[in-house]
């Protein structure tokens, strides 16, 4: 299993990963690396069984945990790359998503990859849709920190920043992002 955390995501962050997002009943929501699914319940929670979610998973492992704790979901992880975000909403006959999450471990992709998959991000939201994303706070003195905040800059029309979520191990923030065109 390719991981980028040294343990799960607390709630706390999770809390703050889905702030302004406008998750609720209805919504179409794309999460990315759901892991073992500390986000994932809290997305759920807010779409109260209604909507679409779809958990894009690379790890066999992790899709059949998810499926274990989400039984009313299991349909909804799938072990497909984020960079086939487009087509499977196409498959789905979903034009569009209202938001996207990402739990991914951005600073272990090469730039390339990470442009590819933010492309599929950006393509895949609807007008005013939103994207985010979580940093440790190291990374915000860190190059590839550096780098992914540019490349969030670069593609999106507005990028802000949470404020840090200090219970979290290691403490991190969330990038807020939003497709205004």
């Amino acid at each position: 299993i390719e991981t980028g955390a040294i343990a799960p995501s607390s709630q706390q962050l999770a809390v703050a990963m889905c702030d302004t997002m406008n998750i609720g009943p209805g919504s179409v929501v794309v999460e990315l690396g759901p892991g073992t699914g500390p986000f994932t319940e809290e997305i759920l929670h807010r779409m109260q069984g209604k909507g679409t979610y779809i958990g894009f998973e690379l790890s066999e492992e992790f899709i059949k945990k998810l499926r274990d704790r989400f039984p009313e979901n299991k349909t909804d992880f799938i072990c497909r790359s984020a960079e086939d975000i487009g087509a499977v909403l196409k498959e789905k006959g979903i034009k569009h998503c209202d938001c996207v999450l990402s739990g991914l471990p951005w600073a272990i992709f090469s730039a390339e990859l990470q442009q590819r998959i933010i492309n599929q991000v950006v393509n895949s939201l609807k007008t005013g849709g939103r994207f985010a994303t979580f940093a440790y706070l190291q990374g915000l003195v860190m190059p590839a920190g550096q780098n992914f905040r540019s490349l969030l800059s670069r593609n999106f029309d507005k990028v802000e920043r949470s404020n840090i979520v200090w219970k979290n191990l290691p403490p991190a923030f969330v990038y807020r992002c939003e497709k205004v065109a």
